[in-house]
């Protein structure tokens, strides 16, 4: 029997430093609101939504560090988007700083959490992919992920979300075909992406008008390739003099654009998925179990990058 979804990519604008986390939790409640009041069923906010994008800044004091970090979540002010998913019998994901303690050591992940229409939490991923570097270089753009966050340690983890298996990932996961592949592996039907991604690169300036091609092409391509829905979630505009690209999208497991953000603020765009696509597809295309060939994708998991 076929059966639907509606997902709601809730994409954010800017989250300046100067704005307080009972601000921002306002907004992505009102988010929330408006994804739920369109029907919607499963929400998923932005890669870092709670705070402004720090990793564009080398910061040295760890009272400082501290401040962009979650140590509980839900927490005293988070709760309230908890409770307004409950409130409104909507799901969510959210992306955010993680800090957590083991033993002695003090570990940081850029992470996203899935939560049910109850308000519970189903799942948690953290971010895999882990870009830039720990220390600035002159006439590079400025992006100091490892300075703050290691990679991820749970793996590609699938979560059950009223039936139906939602997977997550985290901005330049998205650009790894391996992320959907072991997704798909793993039996996700659905996945949520967060992602903040400058429109500018100075290293590269020559391919700043591929930005937004760059950003849609491999969740296309993951989406077509591994026969999944994804949504996706941007936070865009100009944040603390960084300009964002927006570009939120809801995509078929046919790889087309199902729906697409047109601005670069806070906006929902909402789509009802139908998960009988997928089998449509893996029918087309993609019988996995007749066509894949595992034995012969040894030197995938051996080597990291070409010789």
């Amino acid at each position: 029997m076929t059966r639907h979804l509606t997902l709601a990519v809730c994409q954010t604008g800017p989250v300046p430093r100067t704005a307080s986390r009972t601000e921002t939790v306002g907004r992505l409640v009102q988010l929330l609101e408006r994804a739920a009041s369109q029907g919607a069923q499963l929400a998923v906010f932005p890669e870092l939504a709670l705070t402004t994008f720090f990793p564009r800044w080398a910061i040295d004091d760890e009272r400082e560090i501290a401040e962009f970090f979650e140590t509980e979540m839900p927490g005293p002010q988070t709760r309230l988007v908890y409770q307004a998913a409950q409130r409104l019998r909507i799901g969510f994901a959210i992306g955010y700083a993680e800090q957590v303690r083991d033993g002695t050591r003090v570990r940081r992940f850029n992470t996203m959490e899935l939560v049910g229409a109850d308000g519970r939490m189903l799942g948690r991923y953290r971010k895999v992919h882990v870009p830039g570097s720990a220390a600035a270089f002159a006439g590079v753009t400025t992006h100091l992920e490892r300075r703050y966050f290691e990679p991820g340690d749970l793996g590609f983890p699938v979560f059950n979300f009223d039936g139906i298996r939602v997977g997550l990932a985290v901005c330049n996961d998205r650009r790894w075909p391996e992320t959907y592949r072991m997704l798909c592996l793993n039996g996700a039907q659905v996945v949520l992406i967060g992602y903040n991604t400058p429109a500018v690169l100075e290293e590269a300036p020559e391919l700043a008008h591929l930005r937004m091609f760059h950003n849609h092409l491999p969740m296309q391509a993951g989406a077509y390739q591994n026969t999944l829905w994804i949504a996706a979630a941007a936070k865009a505009g100009t944040e603390d003099g960084q300009a964002l690209i927006g570009g939120s999208c809801i995509i078929a497991p046919t790889g087309e654009l199902a729906a697409l953000a047109t601005s670069l603020g806070d906006e929902v765009i909402v789509h009802r998925i139908d998960l009988g696509l997928i089998d449509v597809c893996r029918r087309v295309n993609f019988d996995f179990g007749l066509y894949r060939r595992p034995d012969q994708y040894g030197l995938i998991a051996e080597r990291a990058g070409p010789p």
